[in-house]
């Protein structure tokens, strides 16, 4: 073979072989799987699939109640004529502060005793004092002595029980009566207007003051339900003022009594209420989570992605290997689906951007 064929030949080698490693190259980048980017992957977040009991959501309606520990009816002590009513209803009020006041002969009457009752031991003290100049002089008995100083006594007592009255019915200068609030709370009933004539024996309530700082749930069990409740049960707690808001608590006491109205027996859940949500009265959905003896693997439902009547969720092991994986859910409550096949424990699913990632996937 002559130099200029075997120079061709070799070229031609060289340009096949080439072309060859280009379609190579072509065919690994399009059989290259979809890459998760650095970007995205600080706002994904995941989930260990762990194996846990199953929790059943037991559903019940109820409404919320105001704590009865920090709920007080207040009773005017005195009758009299109210001068003015300073609240009112749905007002927040402090511990002292002044919700009414009454023009009351009675509360004059009880001045008048505790004057009475100072005058009489200064009389007390200086018949004493007398009787006991008196005594180291010579000029009394011991029986005047021991009178003296009983009368001393007996005005101090009556004195002491006097300032006591004043105290409980806080008389103030005048004949005024002050109606005060005896503890922080809201204004929820209210039974006074000014100018009203209220008698000395009047049996209602004039005022009811809520403190709402915690609230109860109040729900109805059915009777088919009853032995799947239990103390110490956490719920969570949802109204129609706040829909989309999640109140937790925990099953703290159970009614023992039946209405044979409803057929159905109370629970109740305490609720931190710090930030005023929960209006007493208002209606209530309260979800108890009973925990049952059977296992099985669980992730959040937040992972879990319904598509076709399929559940899927999406395994994450790297940035470039995320894969669709179905899945059987045994059962699903708010928090957390189970089920019996379709998942490892110890995989890792993609909770958040879970759509963004499936959508890539799939296309």
């Amino acid at each position: 073979m002559s130099t200029k064929k075997l120079l061709i030949a070799t070229v031609a080698i060289v340009l096949l072989y080439s072309c060859q490693n280009h379609k190579e190259t072509d065919n690994a980048a399009i059989v290259k799987g979809f890459e998760i980017s650095e970007t995205m992957l600080k706002s994904t977040s995941f989930a260990t699939v762990k194996k846990e009991n199953v929790t059943e959501e037991l559903n019940f309606f109820g409404k919320i109640s105001a704590d009865q520990n920090n709920y007080i009816d207040i009773f005017p002590l005195v009758g009299g004529n109210v001068i003015s009513v300073n609240v009112s209803l749905g007002d927040y009020v402090h511990k002292g502060q002044v919700l009414a006041t009454i023009r009351s002969t009675e509360v004059a009457g009880i001045q008048k005793d505790l004057s009475d009752a100072k005058t009489d031991v200064l009389l007390a003290e200086k018949n004493y004092r007398v009787a006991e100049d008196m005594y180291n002089g010579k000029l009394s008995t011991d029986k005047d002595m021991l009178e003296a100083k009983g009368q001393l006594t007996k005005a101090k007592e009556q004195l002491r029980r006097s300032e006591a009255v004043s105290q409980i019915y806080n008389v103030r200068t005048g004949n005024i009566y002050s109606v005060v609030s005896p503890i922080d709370g809201y204004i929820v009933q209210k039974n006074i207007n000014k100018d009203m004539q209220l008698r000395s024996d009047r049996s209602d309530n004039i005022f009811d003051v809520a403190n709402t700082k915690d609230v109860w749930a109040i729900l109805n069990v059915n009777e088919t339900d009853i032995d799947k409740i239990s103390m110490g049960m956490p719920a969570i707690v949802s109204t129609l003022s706040y829909p989309d808001k999640k109140f937790q608590g925990s099953i703290d006491k159970i009614f023992k009594i039946i209405d044979p109205q409803t057929n159905s027996m109370q629970a109740r859940v305490v609720l931190d209420n710090k930030d005023g949500l929960l209006i007493p009265d208002s209606k209530a959905t309260i979800k108890v989570l009973h925990r049952s003896n059977t296992e099985a693997l669980a992730v959040p439902s937040d992972a879990v992605i319904f598509d076709q009547n399929k559940y899927f969720v999406l395994i994450y092991k790297s940035q470039n290997d995320i894969k669709i994986r179905e899945i059987l859910p045994i059962k699903q409550n708010e928090g957390t689906t189970y089920m019996a096949t379709g998942l490892q424990e110890g995989e890792k699913v993609v909770v958040n951007n879970k759509l963004l990632i499936y959508r890539a996937l799939n296309n």
